[in-house]
């Protein structure tokens, strides 16, 4: 049973969310505009799907024969895969992109397109890291991963000590790792745990798509190439491999500073699973914004450097995020309540490694284990 089915927020007024939702509320009503999806963001979406669908196309027509050329179209494609996920996929599959359920899960599905699952995706990253997020063993995102320690109740293994150096080059290959391992081991665990049934949907669905979606993924990607272009297989294998670790690589350094970062919290339940503060709140001290002046990064990734406000407001599309961060700055700071933001990507990527480089130091606890051991080695 995963731990998150025991862990609960308190019961008390949420003073601070009914104001900021309904101050939220009150801009998108006076402004007459939709929380949804606006031209900017269909256009954008025509954008991504063209920037991996194209380059794909001309590899596949045989114009570009260079090496050089063609590592440029599967770089492109890199790209194009980490912009869907980013810009498409992630408003869709929070229901932020339509206010017809039936868009977003048609949209939503583009994950599985490039090769991953809408359905886990749902699961761990809406249900799991939006609800319990930076709580250990609830949120996947910052659970125990090996070989790298992202949360101070993890275990610390030696080689820890170094992974501020060796992290950059292992996130390149978390959407390769995510389409051929994890999609695989989730479905599994989240079977077991309950959490299949309690998105309204049974194993056997959720299987079939997603054996489905992978087959028509390799077929597409691997098999045609393969059978219509003069590359090996192993030269499409690795063009593959280079288009998802730079995705990888994307999605990794989007995603890791927002709540991986120097002065982030790790709130823990108490002895009965409660956590100290209401969800909202939570989210204010375990989220960072960063780079709030950088425009043409905020568009290229989903307006995700405005963590803070995807966090406490997932079904708004992130076309809208600027616009009202004003809103949320300005309400934490009137109840009191942090509003955390690093001013550019650089120092927030910074700070992140600032905290993978703390959460390496070998902890108190496994200091005073390893004298133990070694007092214990001693006196047998």
């Amino acid at each position: 049973m995963s731990r998150a089915s025991s862990i609960k927020f308190p019961r008390v007024k949420q003073d601070f969310f009914v104001t900021l939702n309904q101050r939220v509320n009150d801009y998108f009503k006076n402004n007459n505009i939709s929380r949804q999806a606006n031209t900017n963001m269909i256009i954008k979406t025509i954008f991504m799907f063209a920037l991996y669908f194209v380059p794909y196309g001309i590899i596949l027509s045989g114009v570009v024969t260079s090496g050089w050329g063609v590592m440029a179209l599967v770089a492109a494609m890199g790209l194009g895969v980490a912009g869907i996920g980013l810009s498409v996929m992630h408003d869709a599959n929070h229901g932020a992109y339509s206010n017809k359920a039936w868009v977003n899960n048609l949209i939503g599905y583009s994950l599985n397109l490039i090769g991953a699952n809408a359905f886990n995706w749902k699961v761990q990253h809406n249900v799991l890291h939006h609800t319990y997020t930076n709580v250990h063993d609830a949120d996947e995102d910052i659970s125990p991963r090996g070989i790298l320690r992202m949360h101070p109740s993890s275990e610390w293994r030696p080689f820890h000590r170094f992974q501020h150096l060796y992290a950059w080059f292992f996130y390149g290959l978390m959407t390769i790792v995510w389409i051929l391992v994890k999609d695989f081991v989730r479905i599994i665990r989240y079977q077991k745990d309950g959490l299949v049934k309690k998105q309204k949907t049974n194993a056997l669905t959720e299987w079939t798509i997603l054996l489905v979606s992978k087959a028509v993924f390799v077929g597409y990607i691997f098999v045609i190439p393969v059978l219509f272009t003069p590359f090996a297989w192993w030269q499409v294998l690795l063009g593959i491999m280079g288009m998802h670790y730079i995705a990888g690589f994307i999605l990794a350094i989007i995603f890791q500073p927002a709540h991986v970062i120097d002065g982030t919290e790790y709130p823990e339940p108490d002895h009965e699973g409660v956590l100290e503060n209401t969800w909202a709140i939570h989210q204010l001290h375990t989220t960072t914004n960063f780079a709030h002046n950088n425009r043409i990064l905020s568009w290229y990734v989903g307006g995700l450097n405005y963590q803070v406000e995807h966090h406490l407001f997932p079904n708004i599309c992130h076309v809208h995020y600027r616009k009202i961060s004003k809103i949320v700055r300005e309400t934490a700071h009137e109840f009191g309540l942090p509003y955390k933001s690093e001013p550019t990507f650089i120092s927030a990527l910074a700070g992140h490694t600032r905290l993978l480089k703390e959460l390496g130091k070998r902890p108190a606890m496994a200091v005073s284990q390893h004298h133990s051991n070694d007092l214990s080695i001693l006196t047998n």
